[in-house]
């Protein structure tokens, strides 16, 4: 693996324009792996913003659930590859193999191994959800609990990570001049 760049925060805190200023100011053959799937009108519009802060700048990939094989199939000419967001990916993970944990943990395993065979750098989005009142429900609990090993795991290999909060990148983790 080339650089990896971890970008987390809370919801609506700027971690998918940091995402995208970062690369658009690095990198010029961007690939975009976009997580989210259409399924009510408010997400539908999400994604069209989405889509148009992008605009042909990247190239993008739709995987909601495949992403250890979105990573893997990368173009060779690849610069830079923005994953929006694990948080949304985990999300669908729970669905799919309808919350059976270890399935989820097992691909979330692969998923970090993929990783390491990426030749390009690298740019994941994820949310901190850990700072926010315990879920009420066991599901929501546990998916709450396996997205903070996810996001630590991640930090864990990252070379820079980034907490946007209100809108303000601050430096956790690597060089300080790094995308600027």
């Amino acid at each position: 693996m080339a650089n990896l760049t971890l970008i987390t925060g809370g919801a609506r805190s700027g971690k998918s324009s940091f995402a995208l200023e970062l690369a658009e100011r690095k990198y010029s053959r961007r690939v975009f792996i976009a997580t989210a799937v259409p399924l009510d009108e408010e997400m539908k519009k999400r994604i069209l913003q989405h889509q148009k802060k992008r605009r042909a700048l990247f190239h993008t990939v739709e995987e909601p659930v495949h992403l250890e094989r979105a990573v893997a199939a990368l173009p060779l000419d690849t610069d830079v590859a923005v994953v929006d967001c694990l948080t949304v990916w985990l999300g669908n993970l729970y669905h799919h193999l309808h919350e059976d944990e270890a399935t989820v943990r097992a691909r979330i395993e692969g998923f970090l191994k993929a990783l390491d065979q990426v030749s390009c750098d690298l740019i994941l989005v994820t949310n901190e959800v850990g700072w926010g009142i315990v879920p009420e429900n066991p599901m929501a609990r546990a998916y709450r609990d396996i997205l903070g090993l996810l996001n630590r795991r991640i930090a864990e290999k990252a070379d820079h990570v980034y907490l946007l909060c209100c809108g303000i990148p601050l430096m956790l983790k690597g060089d300080p001049t790094y995308g600027l």
